[in-house]
């Protein structure tokens, strides 16, 4: 994607950032032959699971210590609105159709060798993973490249765990057990000197959204809806979208449900920035937060992710790194996504991998103009969305649907034919609701600039 380059004051910081990160390689070893602490940051990295924006109520704590203390990515987007997908692009750095996980059925596409926890665990890392890895990977084998692991196989209440090797149903709140689980791994910093990464994965707030006990009657705020919700002329949307009828009674349910499922999630990120001070580690910690992907609210008519309107691939995302200028409460405007993650965590690690990366660090002073989202429709599943792909800016987004499904193995099949486009002005019609190329005429299409979108829609797919 083209890079422009800003000279805010926000990004003059992030710069100087980078080029701080840039010397601490060098640094390690020197630090090492003299004997002092490694002066490479600690990496704490929390992914949520179906989070869409419009949280901030349930996650005070997230946003006082992350927003109010850190740095909020105001256009915060996954590339991939589904779980694995996102998850594997958020290890990696790469785009799906780069990193072959296309749906939540084919994990072990992805090439484990190009995982930031493998190039950080190669560069001395003391590695942990408690929560979620990939949809459908064998609970029985354990995630590759991490030394510490307590594996979640979905669930909130009794679920089953892969601890360091052991497969076994634990009692009690998923988000509870991990949250006690990371704690002890940060914990072990204090006998062992080596820098760490945490990758905290909760199942929160994926359906079925089971709050803690204690929150299982916490009243939510109401919420009467947005635009999307009460769209009454689908007409010009595809016909899975003319075909969803979900309400906004079922929106509230879906949202009271997830908002008290993300409690204790909050409750864990206190937990996390109250034990990095009483270890004196909160300054030289980076921490990400991010969700996989967003979830609809009945928005069109649909309670569900894997659709290629905002409310599914716009995501929170947060960052702090106070000991390198990102502790201050700033709000960073660029388009980023979970592309950026795995660049992001290397380039404050001063690791310069030797694998592919379609995203770059937030600490770069780039600026992309517009980003690649997609879709891929399995080849088993009947009434989904089929297959689309989208570039989005930040006041546009074109989208293409395509006669295309994935099969057993992940690979992509069929003619690839376009069987429908939308186009949203996305300053003037934020909740997607005129789809600007229904009926549209060749004058109106040339006016858009159409054909060179869809050319670069083209490019974007396989790059």
């Amino acid at each position: 994607m083209k890079a422009k380059r800003g000279v805010s004051r926000r990004r003059l910081i992030t710069g100087s950032a980078a080029a701080a990160a840039m010397g601490v390689a060098s640094s390690v070893l020197g630090a090492q032959r003299a004997g002092a602490v490694d002066p490479r940051p600690n990496i704490l990295l929390i992914v949520t699971d179906d989070h869409p924006k419009q949280t901030d109520w349930a996650m005070k704590n997230t946003v006082s210590w992350l927003g109010q203390q850190g740095v909020t990515f105001a256009n915060g987007h996954c590339t991939t609105p589904l779980c694995a997908p996102s998850r594997a692009s958020i290890f990696s750095g790469r785009y799906a159709h780069n990193h072959g996980v296309r749906s939540n059925l084919h994990p072990h596409n992805l090439d484990q060798n190009t995982t930031v926890q493998r190039y950080l665990r190669q560069a001395g890392y003391r590695t942990g993973l408690f929560g979620k890895y990939l949809n459908t990977w064998n609970i029985s084998d354990p995630p590759p490249h991490f030394d510490e692991w307590a594996m979640l196989d979905e669930g909130y209440v009794g679920a089953t765990y892969n601890s360091r090797g052991t497969v076994t149903q634990i009692s009690g709140y998923s988000t509870t057990i991990l949250r006690n689980r990371t704690l002890k791994f940060i914990q072990k910093s204090t006998v062992d000197q080596r820098p760490w990464f945490a990758y905290f994965a909760p199942y929160a707030a994926h359906r079925p959204n089971i709050p803690a006990r204690k929150y299982a009657q916490t009243v939510v705020p109401a919420w009467s809806g947005r635009p999307s919700v009460f769209e009454t002329d689908k007409s010009d949307k595809p016909p899975y979208v003319q075909a969803s009828n979900h309400t906004l009674a079922e929106g509230q349910a879906a949202r009271q449900r997830q908002l008290r499922s993300l409690l204790s999630l909050d409750e864990a990120v206190k937990k996390f920035r109250d034990k990095l001070v009483a270890l004196g580690q909160l300054n030289n910690t980076l921490v990400i937060f991010v969700g996989d992907n967003g979830r609809l609210w009945a928005d069109h008519g649909r309670l569900a992710k894997g659709v290629p309107y905002r409310q599914a691939h716009e995501v929170p995302f947060y960052l702090s790194w106070p000991a390198h200028g990102q502790g201050s409460g700033t709000v960073d405007n660029r388009l980023v996504a979970n592309i950026d993650i795995a660049p992001t965590i290397l380039a404050a690690a001063g690791i310069t991998p030797n694998t592919p990366q379609d995203g770059r660090s937030l600490f770069s002073l780039d600026s992309r103009d517009r980003l690649l989202t997609e879709f891929w429709a399995e080849g088993a599943v009947v009434g989904g969305p089929p297959s689309w792909a989208s570039n989005v800016t930040l006041t546009k987004q074109y989208i293409e649907y395509y006669d295309l499904k994935t099969n057993q193995m992940g690979q992509v099949g069929g003619p690839g034919t376009v069987t429908f486009r939308e186009y949203y002005d996305l300053t003037n019609d934020p909740y997607q609701l005129t789809n600007l190329l229904h009926g549209a005429t060749i004058m109106t299409e040339q006016t858009l600039g159409i054909a060179a979108l869809a050319q670069q829609l083209a490019a974007d797919r396989v790059a």
